[in-house]
């Protein structure tokens, strides 16, 4: 039983859509993902293929989203865009990772971050309304650039960038560590320290790079999976920008990121992962179904092993799923559906509200997405272990979600700490001493090497 949904005119070969959550889409959102579905059995999970063989950027993907008017999907409509809210955005990342690529979804993902955060300032900016128009017609894909090679999955910590005034614009330096679509975006939303910057980490700015204002290894990712997304090192190398490439106000970096960027990506992420999970099973359904053992005259998927597996691995996504598409839903309740003109008042900034619940959302989706990817890969036997299958790449891709940053260890930390001692104590950019730690830690010394502490301290 497909559940109605259909693979190149015949009935689709995986778990049908008696386990999607079809009744938090709307009409025209059920079609969208009917259309991706038809996308990814004619073109995009071939082109997924080509991808993980070579190592090859999924532009062709690109091409056919912005053919559907997807690399504007949350624009709004008066500025050529769907004016879809998070629900769809959720919807659609998750059925081009299942159906599709996980690559192309992933890219997908920080193309809608960086897009997000365009949004959020667009509305006094000409030249940023001017971008989103001309996203799907130009095929113009999109990143984040916010991360950097000295502070490794503490993103928000810009060691290695700055941003000074030159002339009526602004000099930007920047070296990133870790960029999807790096050297393949056509424009990329890039963080540094702010002109004004004075020592404190927590004042960084967001800017609009386009492509051939950065540097990046073009071609140089290698890794074990995601083989599409091309992530790697990026630097801005003294470049000169005009003010209107200034995205808000100087020094709004933290505040994009938790409105914005870090919403987008978090749930985004979350929905990428569920789309591997479910992607997995749906392939472990085929081979189980269609294989026979000939001494006993028993589909592989007659054993109650096989049974339990997929069982399992059903209800555990589709709890992940639930809870991404819940915190999509309470944000668009408290945006108005996605609104973007809510933000025409820069203190309106309701996402904020719910960071703590996109940081869950990542992390159990990246959590079950390994634990899924394992079981399936049992399931499959020694079958599963071949390319031929197609399991092993979901496999491969899902590792990426417990390590893309924040790490789900770096998650755990946060939720723990702001859920015991206050979200205060979190102190991403090292203003604060923890007393307590010096105390028990001052406790230790004698009384020579206070003195000599004092000293070191006073004096040096």
């Amino acid at each position: 039983m497909s559940g109605g949904k259909s693979w190149n005119g015949e009935a689709f070969w995986g778990v049908g859509s008696e386990y999607d959550p079809q009744w938090l889409l709307t009409e025209e959102q059920q079609q969208l993902q009917a259309r991706l579905i038809e996308l990814s059995a004619t073109a995009m999970r071939a082109n997924a293929e080509e991808s993980d063989r070579g190592f090859v950027f999924p532009r062709k993907n690109f091409e056919l989203l912005a053919k559907e008017g997807l690399l504007g999907l949350i624009v709004p409509k008066s500025l050529g865009g769907r004016g879809e809210n998070h629900v769809c955005a959720a919807m659609a990342v998750e059925t081009i990772a299942r159906y599709g690529c996980a690559s192309t979804a992933m890219c997908y993902v920080m193309h809608l971050s960086a897009t997000a955060g365009l949004l959020l300032h667009h509305h006094r900016n000409p030249k940023v309304q001017e971008l989103l128009r001309r996203l799907d017609k130009e095929v113009l894909v999109g990143t984040l650039s916010i991360s950097d090679p000295a502070t490794g999955s503490h993103v928000w910590f810009l060691l290695s960038s700055s941003a000074e005034r030159a002339g009526d614009g602004y000099r930007l330096s920047k070296k990133a560590s870790w960029t999807t679509s790096g050297g393949y975006a056509d424009w990329y939303l890039a963080q540094t320290t702010s002109p004004d910057f004075a020592g404190n980490y927590a004042n960084f700015s967001n800017w609009l790079l386009l492509a051939d204002e950065v540097k990046a290894r073009k071609g140089s990712w290698n890794g074990v999976g995601l083989r599409g997304n091309q992530s790697g090192p990026m630097e801005i190398d003294g470049v000169v920008v005009p003010p209107d490439r200034l995205i808000g106000p100087a020094g709004d970096g933290a505040g994009t990121n938790d409105e914005a960027a870090d919403p987008y990506f978090l749930f985004g992420t979350a929905a990428c992962w569920n789309g591997v999970s479910m992607g997995a099973i749906d392939i472990v359904k085929r081979h189980t179904t269609r294989k026979t053992h000939a001494d006993v005259g028993l589909k592989v998927a007659d054993y109650p092993a096989i049974q339990d597996y997929v069982g399992n691995a059903i209800a555990e996504t589709n709890a992940s799923r639930a809870l991404t598409y819940q915190i999509a839903q309470a944000m668009d309740r408290v945006t108005n559906n996605n609104d973007w003109s809510i933000h025409e008042d820069i203190a309106v900034r309701p996402r904020t509200t719910l960071v703590q619940w996109n940081w869950q959302v990542k992390y159990i989706a990246a959590k079950n997405v390994v634990a899924v990817t394992n079981d399936m890969m049992s399931a499959g036997g020694g079958t599963a272990y071949k390319p031929e299958l197609g399991l092993e790449r979901y496999w491969r891709d899902g590792r990426a979600g417990w390590l893309m940053a924040p790490t789900n260890e770096v998650l755990r930390l946060l939720m723990g700490k702001s859920a015991l001692l206050g979200f205060e104590e979190l102190d991403f950019w090292n203003q604060r001493a923890n007393q307590r730690l010096l105390r028990s830690e001052l406790k230790k010394l004698n009384a020579e090497e206070r003195k000599a502490l004092g000293e070191e301290l006073l004096h040096g």
